[in-house]
């Protein structure tokens, strides 16, 4: 007897047949396509480095967040969670346009900063009453996908990739970053 028919008889012996049995044997492996062209990437990254600025420190662009976030949202994310994320890049970008009569791409840094303040507010609101905000998802994903990345948590965090001794308490001194 094999290892997979071996899984395969005890799953249906547990029970598990009534959930397919495939999918413990097939694993994860999603066949959905990327919904998001690389102009939406690229728009993405627009808007995560509005998000996470590049300073003394790398910006959510450099860590290639609008990448991260395109293939979170595919790989993760239900069918109308991804409408509301794609309907919602077309809708920042046509605010710029009405506000500032060009597209997100080609406003200035302070445009884009005071236009996402605004959507920001109008998110929190919304996500109260409504439910999830399309900016809040890109916000949320700005912000896991920057600090998951190798620039967040090597050059932004404090980074310790092989911890000594287990310490519960460390002073802490304001203004020092966070672990990763």
């Amino acid at each position: 007897m094999t290892r997979r028919e071996l899984i395969k008889n005890i799953t249906i012996l547990t029970g598990a047949a009534f959930l397919g049995a495939d999918l413990f044997l097939v694993g994860c492996k999603s066949d959905r396509g990327n919904n998001f062209a690389v102009s939406d990437i690229t728009f993405l990254d627009e808007v995560a480095e509005t998000i996470i600025p590049k300073t003394n420190t790398p910006g959510a662009k450099e860590a290639e967040t609008g990448k991260f976030i395109a293939s979170y949202v595919t790989d993760c994310y239900s069918d109308s969670d991804q409408k509301i994320m794609q309907d919602g890049l077309v809708q920042l970008n046509e605010r710029a346009t009405n506000k500032y009569d060009s597209s997100f791409m080609e406003i200035t840094k302070e445009q884009k900063q005071e236009l996402l303040t605004v959507i920001d507010a109008e998110a929190k609101k919304h996500d109260q009453k409504e439910g999830m905000h399309y900016f809040t998802m890109i916000k949320q994903l700005t912000l896991f996908g920057y600090f998951t990345s190798e620039i967040g948590a090597t050059q932004v965090l404090r980074y310790n990739p092989v911890p000594g001794k287990y310490e519960g308490c460390i002073p802490y001194k304001k203004g020092e970053t966070s672990w990763a």
